[in-house]
């Protein structure tokens, strides 16, 4: 069985020796059958294996968020946004659960701080929110905050969050296996600010959940499909064998699935293509984060050029262009194939035209075969992501007992690519045809969702007491 997509999305070009000779090549980007009942089956096996804490690719952390905004949401709270090279300190007015005022404020961090000592690094981002709480004439007033940190970390409980390594630009080691959270409490109880309590620990792909349900209240599935990629739910608590702390009959937990590293124990290794072990021999983390280097941001423009040059130097692509002019490893980024989608579905080649100008080509140096076999593998790349998102996102859809529901998802990749939203849709209704869902942008979940998570814990905390 053939999707429809491969039926109508077909490589056409006037050579059909070389039109035959690419598709041989490209036939294993595509998803068979057989392909996606296994990438469903083992799937769901890993959330199975992870749930009760067995050896698994996914984390499948429980953040302890027990409960999600429900319109009672009132008061001010504090956010912190980390996760580059600057960060955010946001102030947010509640008042039943809409926000009425929002005040952000960006705050560089030095590269001395980002590969120095982890305690100087909190002592700083303290020391910006109390320049922060400042400004805002709210020295002594009782300060609940949320905290996204955007590095991978182990959840203890609602206000606990161990780093477990850090990525991207940081390093500091003296902090990695700490409490994040008591780190950045003793940095603010070191500025007399003890006004300020941190409630939640966060990153951005549960704030995104957290407010897209402010958004839409039946959203129960929040997805980032941006530079990197994660997806994290609203499960069962029952399913949920890890929990440290005392049970308060919670009926559901947001579950963070840190789906960007499934597959690392080998068990995608079927859908790996002589194109993805290439890029993935030559990205800073080889061999690891193998979902995510199917579907991000980060990755797609990589594979397409990667594919793209595979063809080339088989002779079957831009045989008229100097090979000098092919772009250069990770120079081909994945807001041309959003240009290159826009074109294929405009029904032009200006946009192409363009991107291959910019590289230097003039137009004696391709041909119309070369321009429809470069919409051909963006496309082809492009839907294989959509559809590994789908089969993923459709499994979460399918374990839950409600038949209405939304999901929330940010991101550049979804944003600005002009065919995802369509795809994803398509997809998981196929494969969850008994559930009623729909997309919903919920951008700035790290800013936002992690007031709004502050507004929760305190929500909780009080219904315990």
């Amino acid at each position: 069985m053939i999707d429809k997509f491969y039926k109508t999305n077909v490589l056409c070009i006037a050579d059909k020796q070389r039109q035959h000779q690419i598709m041989n090549i490209l036939q294993q980007l595509i998803l068979t059958k057989e392909k996606t009942e296994k990438v469903d089956e083992t799937f769901t096996n890993e959330v199975n294996l992870a749930l009760t804490e067995q050896p698994s690719s996914l984390q499948m952390e429980n953040t302890y968020i027990p409960e999600l905004p429900n319109g009672t949401e009132d008061g001010q709270f504090l956010a912190l946004d980390l996760g580059g090279t600057n960060f955010r300190a946001i102030l947010l007015q509640l008042e039943h659960g809409n926000v009425i005022r929002e005040e952000v404020k960006r705050y560089h961090i030095p590269d001395e701080l980002r590969t120095g000592s982890g305690l100087k690094l909190f002592d700083f981002l303290a020391e910006c929110l109390v320049d922060f709480v400042s400004e805002q004439d709210l020295e002594d007033v009782p300060l609940p905050l949320g905290f996204t940190f955007s590095f991978p970390m182990s959840h203890h409980s609602l206000d606990s969050g161990y780093l477990v390594t850090w990525t991207k630009t940081f390093n500091c080691p003296d902090v990695v296996n700490m409490d994040v959270v008591k780190l950045l409490q003793q940095s603010l109880e070191k500025y007399g600010h003890n006004h300020i309590e941190v409630m939640a620990i966060l990153n951005d792909t549960t704030g995104t959940l957290v407010e897209g349900a402010r958004i839409d209240n039946r959203t129960r599935i929040g997805i980032v499909l941006g530079t990197g990629s994660n997806a994290c739910y609203v499960e069962r608590a029952d399913r949920v064998q890890h929990w440290e702390t005392e049970r308060h009959n919670e009926h559901h937990v947001i579950i963070n699935i840190e789906w960007g590293a499934f597959g690392d124990n080998g068990s995608l290794d079927f859908l790996k293509t002589e194109f993805d072990r290439s890029l993935d021999l030559r990205s800073l983390l080889a061999t690891s984060f193998t979902f995510e280097k199917y579907i991000s941001g980060n990755y797609l423009g990589e594979l397409v050029r990667t594919v793209l040059e595979t063809l080339r130097d088989k002779k079957l692509f831009l045989t008229k262009a100097p090979p000098e002019l092919f772009p250069l490893e990770w120079n081909f980024t994945s807001d041309l194939i959003s240009l290159i989608e826009q074109d294929t579905i405009d029904g032009q080649q200006h946009r192409i035209k363009q991107i291959l100008s910019d590289f230097g080509y003039e137009q004696r140096h391709y041909d119309d075969d070369d321009l429809a076999t470069i919409q051909f593998v963006s496309a082809l790349t492009s839907y294989r992501a959509a559809k590994l998102v789908s089969i993923t996102t459709a499994i979460m859809l399918n374990r839950m007992d409600e038949e209405d529901i939304t999901i929330a998802i940010d991101g550049s990749l979804y944003k600005h690519h002009p065919r995802m939203k369509t795809w994803l849709e398509d997809i998981i209704a196929e494969r969850a045809p008994n559930k009623l869902f729909r997309l919903i942008l919920a951008e700035d979940g790290s800013g936002k969702g992690a007031g709004l998570a502050a507004a929760i814990a305190v929500r909780v905390s009080k219904c315990r007491e």
